[in-house]
């Protein structure tokens, strides 16, 4: 623990991060504050100028994710648990986790009621998220592998927030009788005898996650927020389901939330969870498609960031003010240069992103092998937040957990999003950028970032009544600099060291993605 000069702050625990990697929250120490800025480039914090509350950071926990972690020996799956949601470690604070199947998958694709198409099951009587004690070999769906990571990750940090969110409803309720390839629910039609809100497609649906909620309380873990449907525009090759905005708004007004408010009224809904490039070609504004009070009956905005332009991100945020913003889903690849991985987690997510109002953020896959697996479809050459070899369960960590690190180690949920001097329009191009936030007990954390391929000076300060000094420091290429002032103890654990194996074996089989400024991007903001 250091001390400063100064004085007013008596903790200061600063780290570095390079966008190769060369330096992995390096402690730096504390630097001397100075009378003048110099010709470094000034960032000023304010702590008076104050937005949005930051709710955390983590990704998703899928099949194919909780598959490796659960076939790690218990020693390597506790270290790793431990390392990235212990509050005295990497503090992790959010996860996503798939309602049904989602690819990528360790298993074959399945819902929580699978009855053959032309059957119905109103009553929901054949429900079930899994058979077998979580984590038994002869365990399926859920309590196979998914279950019982969950349950780990609770025990070590039982506030950690999770978000669920469905890829498909059970086959029989949709139009085409499958699980992939889009389709969407029989609108308007009867399952049952009658014609009540419960006889309805929508009606059974709605308790379809009532049930889910419930069958997951029964095993202790809590889910703080839903999503209706991921990516509700993507008619993809593994389980999907399409809506249309009318239709999403309408069904979570009409019958996801009254049925949620009799049993689970704390359990928030999400707003959309899919790419913002589709808002960009609606023919109508969301204001438009949506009404006050179908908005009403939603908690946030939920979007993916795989293509822009992301200024999309205003047509859905500022639709309702009170809604939360959550980034719930972005991946890289592994052989992503550096420039493109910084690009995106730091320079998109990172800065422009929270800058513009962002409460929370979730990554994909929290892991892959070093292949890019498991999945149904055969795509490899992803990488997740930490990559696990599949044949020795050993750990390499990817820019994605240092970025989600920096969030997490040093950012308190709870905290403020704070005013903080910015170069970086976009996040990827012009001079530094920086985000700041002020914690409940009145600490600041910050993030530096380095949008260009040399190192650059800042000078920092924080906006306060006292004698205005300067703390120097340089911030690598595509790199990050991260500060956390306090007044007690602060975090100052590191990441535990990568394990060595060969990436990537075989050859890459990618869809197309792209870093901001870059591709398809290059000319959207």
């Amino acid at each position: 623990m250091t001390t400063t000069e100064k004085g007013l702050y008596p903790t200061e625990f600063w780290t570095v991060t390079a966008g190769d990697l060369a330096q992995k929250r390096d402690h730096l120490a504390t630097p001397k504050p100075e009378t003048t800025p110099g010709d470094a480039a000034k960032i000023v914090i304010d702590p008076a100028d104050r937005h949005q509350e930051w709710i955390g950071a983590g990704a998703a926990i899928t099949d194919a994710a909780a598959s490796l972690i659960w076939k790690q020996s218990k020693e390597q799956r506790s270290a790793l648990l431990h390392e990235m949601f212990d509050p005295e470690e990497g503090h992790f604070s959010t996860i996503r986790i798939p309602l049904g199947s989602c690819e990528p998958a360790s298993q074959p694709y399945y819902t929580y009621d699978d009855v053959p198409f032309g059957e119905h099951d109103a009553s929901l009587s054949k429900f079930s998220v899994g058979e077998g004690e979580p984590g038994a070999p002869d365990a399926t769906k859920d309590l196979k592998y998914l279950i019982p990571v969950v349950q780990e990750i609770l025990a070590i940090n039982p506030a950690v927030k999770i978000m669920a969110s469905p890829w498909s409803a059970p086959a029989w309720m949709k139009s085409t009788g499958e699980l992939k390839m889009g389709g969407h629910l029989r609108f308007g039609e009867y399952t049952n005898n009658g014609y009540a809100i419960k006889d309805t497609f929508e009606g059974v649906y709605a308790q379809y996650f009532v049930r889910y909620l419930e069958e997951y309380r029964k095993y202790g873990i809590p889910v703080y927020a839903i999503t209706i449907q991921n990516e509700p525009s993507n008619a993809a090759a593994w389980p999907a389901m399409i809506w249309k905005i009318p239709e999403l708004a309408h069904f979570g007004y009409k019958f996801l939330r009254p049925a949620l408010d009799k049993t689970f009224p704390d359990t928030k809904i999400y707003f959309w969870d899919g790419s913002l490039n589709v808002l960009d070609v609606i023919d109508k504004p969301l204001s438009e498609l949506v009404t006050p009070d179908e908005a009403a009956a939603f908690d946030g905005f939920a979007f993916h960031t795989y293509d822009g332009p992301y200024t999309n991100l205003f047509k859905g945020s500022r639709l309702n003010p009170n809604w939360k913003l959550a980034m719930t889903e972005r991946r890289c690849m592994i052989e992503e240069t550096p420039e493109d991985a910084s690009h995106i987690m730091f320079g998109l997510i990172g800065n422009w992103l929270v800058r513009q109002g962002l409460n929370m953020i979730d990554l994909w896959n929290i892991a892959l092998d070093e292949r890019g697996l498991p999945n149904q479809v055969g795509s490899t050459g992803r990488r997740g937040v930490v990559t696990i070899d599949h044949t020795t369960g050993k750990v390499q960590r990817n820019l994605e957990y240092y970025m989600l690190r920096n969030f997490n180690q040093d950012v308190v949920p709870g905290s403020i999003v704070i005013g903080s001097t910015n170069y970086t329009q976009d996040g990827y191009t012009g001079g530094l950028g920086s985000v700041a936030f002020l914690a409940p007990d009145g600490a600041i954390a910050a993030h530096l970032y380095n949008p260009s391929g040399k190192p650059l000076d800042a000078a920092v300060t924080i906006n306060n009544d006292g004698l205005v000094t300067w703390q120097h420091v340089t911030v690598p290429a595509w790199g990050t600099v991260t500060l956390h002032k306090a007044f007690g103890p602060v975090n100052e654990s590191a990441p535990r060291q990568d394990e060595d194996f060969k990436l990537n074996p075989y050859p890459a089989n990618l869809m197309d993605d792209w870093a901001p400024g870059k591709g398809v991007n290059a000319n959207k903001k």
